[in-house]
């Protein structure tokens, strides 16, 4: 194109909130004179799974400090809402931009929107280019030695881990940006309405720091600190033992070839001690995505079939769902847990195994109840990550163990919350309870409740389920689903 012409690309941003390390922006840089930065608000596009509530706060917030990033490169973030493709032909009509760059999304929705959007602009002479910003290996980039998808992490992060070296590093973020037009409209943030209407997210914003520079301080301060120890701490819930990564990988505020370089960076092996841990846990996040690539129908539907059969508990489904979600269970660890999810939007992942065991197996309630309270929770809501937590937990999804796995939640607590601390913080009506009482309260003589000023079912629930009878049912449930290999 002769100089002499400018020209425009549309960087259509969406779960990529960041400027460093963003190959759609740093490809339209190269290809263009102009970048326009647009966000398109359309969650119904993303349906059944928009995002919940807490991604919904999240998200206005990770936008706000993104058009200030954006505004001190002397560049401005354009927010829309709509249906993207319309959207885009407004904004390529109203700006005469020839192309158009997206990093890629891995769910079956976003897959069938933009393969739609791209088909539709390229037919009308748009150059359309997607690129990969979340991942460090794509979906369709390993299989087994049968070509077939992996659906067991050990293999296939067996098969990663060579591959770690030739992980390209992170690109810079542009120190100035080509100012979009002046006379361009653009929604303010508030008008997408993402915040709650009853303002229940004190939690949150006392927790978190939405946008990039948060997650860059949050990373900067694991690798100097916590991923020291991170292969005994990071099961510790009481501790600032793991990352917090999480929601910001989630929307691409912080992408993972950054986290890669940041962690060669500090260490001399990535494969080692905390480090390698770390890194596997990247592994699994990379594993979940690339399953729901390529088994879509999981989010809803078990991997393993025989599952569908599975004899969920019927009756009094809903006051038990309702104790469980609102942490009044009776069992200290579970309702420690989803308070804690309640109130910060993140639930440590040693108890997120606990609380999930709890539900599907004790109180045998379906998965996807426990998925849907997650994702409309979690700050951290992610459709791999989520489907294949709770797919595992219920024993029917990938990596499943080859027996049918009940966590005594009395066990996990005593192991891994040995004084309690996680417990009193999130449960304060048992803090007088000794330690050899305060994951299981109902083991404790009436008279020594009294004594402590817990009263069960008064001050703190009585236990809504008995483990052992409730871990007898679970198993005669499973007999009823085994088959013959």
């Amino acid at each position: 194109m002769p100089p002499s012409v400018p020209s425009t690309a549309i960087v259509w941003l969406r779960r990529d909130l960041r400027l460093a390390d963003n190959p759609a922006l740093t490809t339209a840089l190269e290809r263009c004179e102009r970048v326009l930065p647009v966000y398109i608000h359309a969650p119904d596009e993303e349906a059944p799974w928009q995002p919940g509530g807490a991604a919904r706060w999240w998200l206005h917030h990770s936008l706000t400090a993104l058009a200030a990033e954006l505004a001190a490169t002397g560049s401005r973030l354009i927010v829309a809402q709509g249906e993207s493709l319309s959207t885009l032909r407004r904004l390529i009509e109203a700006t005469g931009a020839g192309e158009c760059h997206w990093n890629r999304l891995y769910e079956p929705a976003t897959i069938a929107r933009d393969t739609a959007v791209k088909t539709a602009l390229r037919a009308e002479g748009i150059h359309c280019e997607s690129h990969n910003a979340a991942m460090l290996f794509e979906p369709w980039t390993l299989k087994t030695g049968a070509g077939e998808p992996y659906r067991v992490f050990s293999p296939y992060w067996r098969r990663c881990e060579p591959r770690l070296a030739q992980v390209p590093p992170p690109c810079p973020a542009p120190a100035s940006l080509p100012a979009p037009p002046t006379a361009l409209e653009s929604l303010p943030i508030d008008a997408l309405e993402l915040l709650p209407r009853i303002r229940w997210d004190q939690g949150l914003a006392d927790t978190w720091r939405p946008g990039s520079a948060g997650a860059d301080t949050r990373l900067r301060s694991f690798l100097d600190g916590a991923m020291q120890q991170y292969t005994q701490g990071r099961e510790l819930p009481a501790e600032a033992g793991t990352s917090g990564l999480s929601p910001h990988l989630h929307w691409g505020e912080l992408g993972p070839r950054q986290v890669l370089a940041a962690v060669r960076d500090a260490v001399a092996d990535i494969t080692a001690g905390g480090a390698g841990h770390f890194v596997r846990e990247l592994g699994w996040r990379e594993f979940s995505m690339q399953m729901l690539y390529h088994f879509p129908e999981t989010p809803m539907q078990p991997l393993d079939p025989k599952f569908a059969d599975f004899p969920w508990r019927r009756d009094d489904d809903d006051a038990l769902l309702t104790a469980w979600q609102q942490g009044r269970t009776g069992i200290p660890i579970v309702d420690a847990g989803m308070r804690q999810l309640w109130h910060s939007g993140w639930m440590h992942n040693r108890v997120r195994m606990v609380v999930a065991s709890f539900l599907t197996k004790n109180l045998r309630l379906p998965w996807q109840h426990g998925a849907r309270w997650f994702w409309d929770t979690l700050v951290d809501a992610d459709l791999g990550s989520n489907t294949q937590g709770w797919q595992w937990a219920a024993g029917s999804g990938a990596d499943a163990a080859p027996y049918f796995r009940i966590f005594n939640p009395v066990r996990q607590g005593e192991r891994f919350d040995a004084d309690g601390a996680y417990v009193r913080r999130w449960c304060p009506e048992l803090e007088a309870l000794p330690n050899k009482l305060v994951h299981q309260p109902w083991a404790a003589r009436p008279a020594e409740l009294d004594a402590l000023g817990v009263r069960l079912g008064d001050d703190y629930p009585a236990p809504v389920v008995d483990l052992k009878t409730s871990r007898e049912e679970a198993l005669a449930a499973f007999e009823q689903i085994k088959r013959p290999a």
